[in-house]
């Protein structure tokens, strides 16, 4: 009988709460063997992480592992049970047998100390080995995961390096003591499809080549198809479904799983509203199997022919945009970057247009230069026929009323300080919507309402709220000023699928009904083809591609664009 590397059996996690204890992980149990990779999915408070940290006897906060076995076999086949095992044993196994790679690598990795000294530190702790072998050793790890200037990398801070770039240190220093077992904590959330995509291949040449175990937590049921043998679907603490991963995309029998896969944004047809994991979970098999909810391409034809026939709302005419950066022996070296280089385009009334691209290709810096929150270079922007890169600064801010943006993170876009009511009504107060701060508190409660959240939330902090909460919440102080333009940045790209669809929804729902316009920015193509009438693909500060997003993605004719669509996660599943 083949011995599993991990055996986990009824495992019962809790953590305090104002009601007492409250379990986050009811009975889980589940084996993974030698070679394998498991993928654990659920939305964001399923128990995923809960359950990895629990391997790892991290828990933190007061939780407390009440019932059940963790089992791990050595490399001698010798059981070792994890749970109440002393913190001098643990701490032997953990780094060196078992290995996690944590969410946030710019949190997990130490500002200051440099990239190459923290990994060499993780090899010491573990090895009795010299500071020069073990220098060694990390510039060897980092040309493994394939860093570019390795050695240049050893001696930069974790603030110097892009996102996809510090999570490869992360994985130099999971890897750094060979384990047995490698834990991957959503390695891949908000990263380029792309870079994502280089992630999954390097965990797996680096598992094959090191003989490894894999548990790879996500949210995304796709990223799963890309990288496990086996996935366990977690909803509420509890694992709801396990199997292949073949079988269970191909035939899940869960709702919750169903749902999962549903409400990913779909690549074969258009859908006037996705699918949400509520749907499944009540069996409102109306909204699920509602052929009406299927866009016809003569529909979609009909709308845009009288879509284009207007004046068009937003004019972008050769907007250039450039940066002065330093290298070099303390910024000795001087040179010009250059983030938006001669960009134009349209944008119709009604029109959701999609700009996509990977991080640095200058998509966030072309959003803010169209609303002079950074000041172009060159160019000009007309939005309704005013001049907006010639207006003085009184004109400018009476336009905002007309022109606002959602952020990428809604938490730090809140002031933490401020109630959700009162960072809403703050601009209606400002632009003297209303002749009263009550008035005002009483829009921002009915704005509330209307992005599906209770007016009873407006006494609330910031930090009360979930991810997908904030999101609505920032898009509720958006729409404070009636505006007819919204720029939307990122702001689905960290949420959980199943959240993403909700607010995608909202936002096609309030551009219907408040008669919006929107440019949706995002690294995600599923998700800018679902949203978009028109699509730009941008890359080094350029528009590499534009056109309908159906016959980009039908026919593509920038190799830049064949990578990113190649670089969608499941493809073969939505």
């Amino acid at each position: 009988m083949i011995q599993p590397i991990i055996s986990v059996n009824d495992l019962v996690v809790s953590f305090p709460s104002e009601e007492g204890e409250r379990e986050v992980i009811k009975s889980v149990s589940f084996d993974i063997y030698k070679g394998e990779t498991i993928g654990i999915v659920g939305e964001s408070g399923s128990g995923k992480s809960v359950t990895s940290l629990s391997l790892m006897q991290l828990l933190s906060a007061g939780g407390k592992i009440r019932a059940g076995r963790i089992v791990y076999h050595d490399a001698n086949n010798n059981p070792i049970d994890l749970i109440g095992l002393p913190e001098s044993k643990m701490r032997r196994l953990r780094g060196k047998s078992i290995a996690m790679i944590f969410q946030e690598p710019m949190t997990s990795l130490n500002p200051v100390l440099t990239c190459g000294k923290q990994v060499a530190e993780a090899i010491r702790l573990h090895y009795d080995i010299s500071k020069e072998e073990a220098h060694k050793k990390t510039l060897d790890l980092f040309e493994q995961v394939r860093l570019p200037r390795a050695r240049q990398m050893m001696k930069s801070w974790p603030h110097q390096l892009s996102g996809g770039q510090k999570q490869r240190v992360m994985i130099a220093m999971a890897i750094s003591c060979q384990p047995q077992l490698l834990i991957a904590d959503e390695p891949t959330t908000a990263l380029d499809v792309t870079v994502q995509k280089d992630i999954l291949e390097l965990l797996l040449r680096l598992k094959e080549a090191h003989n490894m175990s894999m548990i790879f937590i996500t949210h995304d049921l796709g990223v799963t198809t890309d990288i496990a043998d086996r996935v366990l679907v977690m909803h509420q603490g509890k694992i709801v479904e396990q199997g292949k991963t073949k079988d269970i995309f191909n035939h899940p029998q869960h709702p919750y799983t169903q749902g999962l896969i549903a409400c990913r944004p779909p690549l074969d047809k258009r859908l006037y509203r996705l699918p949400i994991v509520t749907d499944f979970l009540s069996g409102n098999t109306a909204v699920i199997n509602n052929n009406q909810n299927i866009l016809s391409a003569e529909k979609r034809k009909e709308q845009h022919q009288a879509m284009y026939a207007q004046t068009s709302l937003l004019k972008v005419e050769n907007i250039s945009k450039r940066y002065m950066q330093s290298s070099g022996l303390l910024g000795s070296k001087k040179h010009k970057h250059t983030a938006v280089d001669r960009v134009s385009f349209d944008v119709y009334p009604g029109e959701t247009l999609g700009l996509v691209g990977e991080s640095g290709c200058g998509k966030t810096t072309l959003g803010r230069c169209i609303l002079r929150l950074i000041e172009p270079d060159s160019g000009n922007v007309w939005f309704d026929g005013k001049e907006v890169t010639a207006m003085n600064r009184t004109a400018l801010r009476a336009l905002r009323k007309d022109m606002q943006i959602v952020f990428q993170d809604p938490y730090s876009s809140l002031n933490p300080r401020m109630t959700v009511g009162e960072a809403i009504a703050e601009p209606m107060w400002a632009h003297g919507l209303y002749e009263s701060k009550k008035a005002c508190k009483k829009k921002a409660e009915e704005l509330l309402e209307k992005v599906g959240l209770s007016a009873a939330f407006a006494d609330r902090l910031p930090h009360a709220f979930s991810g997908g909460q904030r999101q609505r919440i920032v898009i509720a102080r958006a729409l404070a000023l009636n505006p007819r333009f919204l720029i939307c940045d990122e702001s689905v790209s960290a949420l959980d699928v199943s959240v993403q669809a909700q607010i995608l929804n909202l936002l096609n729902e309030l551009k219907a009904s408040q008669a919006l316009t929107y440019i949706f920015i995002s690294h995600d193509l599923s998700v800018v083809k679902f949203m978009s009438d028109r699509m730009l693909v941008m890359q080094n500060g350029h528009i590499e591609e534009a056109g309908d997003p159906d016959t980009i993605f039908a026919s593509p004719k920038s190799s830049y664009t064949i990578k990113l669509i190649d670089a969608i996660p499941g493809k073969q599943f939505i």
